[in-house]
């Protein structure tokens, strides 16, 4: 916080200003420079990985920009994801410098009781003023219950989650822990468990619409992560995907059905095809050697249906797909929803996953009982600021 907010404090004494902006869509960071009439070597200069980092910059996302009596940039913080952001510092139009680093956030333990009079999502919405909530709600549960046709008015549902916050204020997706709903006096509730996937009360797994790995007989040779500190070249990392090592020629396939919205050439991730899917999910994939014939934008294309073969184009150092998921344009990671098996828990799993159930149903019969009034989150917004002493006591962690 210290860091941005002492400029904020003396904005005045430099006659400086600070511009909150959304990313454009269509913009990279490249064009970003142009725009600003910056170096493009401020892009040519970084190594690999970080080229490939400002590839993961999103549309819509929130950024803001420090700029010196002349209208010249000197700061920037754009978001990358709910994790990192890049720090971009120019001492001249000619010398800047970009930084990968922490967002620092806090995380409350959130939940609320409502009664039903219009459906879930409507009143959800209404009374948090948060889609994201009434989304995740509906989602949870849209397989296995039918709210049109058992629903009535007053029946109960709760929802607890983890929201993270920034100067009491919320940003990023909040993380569901259970939901659970009461129609005509029976209940039905899901669970996020240990292993970061969601279950019914029987154990039996929620979601896993995707396959559960692309690339047949590939071992995973980099995992997901959104905030890494690299011990040697200190600095932070992130990688938000999966990569599969495998040879080149390997057959590619479709994650899930959906409608390809990209397929073609870009510098970091090489050959590139992305595919939206049902819910506002994205897969992508990343570095292949080629498309398979009639793979282009606008095709649709079924779960399994090979879309293209493993490579090594664009910033790659071997033969590998990088496989990304994104929800709503934020990156996930993979494995959360992937389905890994189609059975109950059992054993051990099964017994550790019923104390979890235990634990969380002992809170919502605890909101229900005080009648939890959900937290408006109309300032729901995005901001990112950097904690200079904070980052400085996780480097030398």
């Amino acid at each position: 916080m210290k860091y941005f907010l002492l400029l904020l404090l003396h904005l005045s004494l430099f006659a400086a200003t600070v511009e909150y902006e959304r990313w454009p869509k269509g913009e990279t960071f490249l064009t970003f420079l142009e725009h600003e009439k910056l170096p493009q070597a401020t892009y040519y200069d970084l190594d690999k990985e970080d080229q490939k980092l400002t590839e993961e910059i999103r549309s819509g996302f929130n950024y803001q920009v420090l700029r010196d009596d002349n209208g010249s940039l000197t700061q920037a913080l754009i978001l990358v994801n709910d994790e990192l952001q890049l720090h971009l510092t120019c001492k001249s139009m000619k010398e800047c410098d970009v930084r990968a680093i922490p967002i620092i956030s806090t995380t409350k333990r959130e939940a609320f009781m409502l009664k039903i009079e219009n459906s879930p999502y409507y009143d959800i919405q209404k009374a948090t003023g948060s889609k994201s909530l009434a989304q995740i709600f509906v989602n949870g549960f849209k397989n296995s219950l039918n709210f049109r046709r058992d629903l009535r008015k007053g029946d109960k549902l709760v929802m607890i989650y983890d929201q993270k916050y920034r100067f009491g204020k919320p940003f990023s997706m909040p993380t569901l822990q259970v939901a659970m709903i009461e129609m005509r006096g029976k209940k039905h509730s899901i669970y996020l468990n240990s292993d970061e996937r969601y279950y019914d009360e029987k154990g039996r797994q929620v979601e896993g619409f995707l396959l559960a790995r692309p690339v047949k007989n590939a071992r995973i040779s980099s995992k997901f992560t959104k905030r890494r500190y690299h011990p040697i070249l200190k600095r932070y990392r992130a990688h938000l995907g999966i990569d599969y090592a495998a040879r080149r020629g390997t057959p590619i396939m479709a994650a899930g059905s959906g409608k390809v919205i990209f397929a073609g050439r870009t510098r970091g991730y090489g050959n590139l095809t992305k595919i939206r899917h049902s819910d506002g999910y994205v897969t992508l994939y990343a570095h292949q050697k080629s498309f398979r014939r009639g793979i282009k934008r606008g095709k649709y294309v079924k779960q399994g249906q090979i879309i293209g073969y493993v490579g090594t184009t664009g910033l790659s150092t071997g033969p590998h797909l990088h496989f990304g998921l994104y929800k709503n344009g934020r990156a996930i990671n993979p494995a959360r929803v992937v389905r890994v098996t189609t059975k109950k828990l059992s054993g051990k799993a099964r017994k550790a996953f019923l104390k979890i159930k235990k634990d969380l149903d002992a809170q919502v019969a605890f909101h229900v009982k005080a009648q939890t009034k959900a937290k408006r989150m109309d300032d729901y917004q995005y901001i990112y600021y950097l904690d200079r002493e904070e980052e400085k006591k996780e480097a030398t962690q």
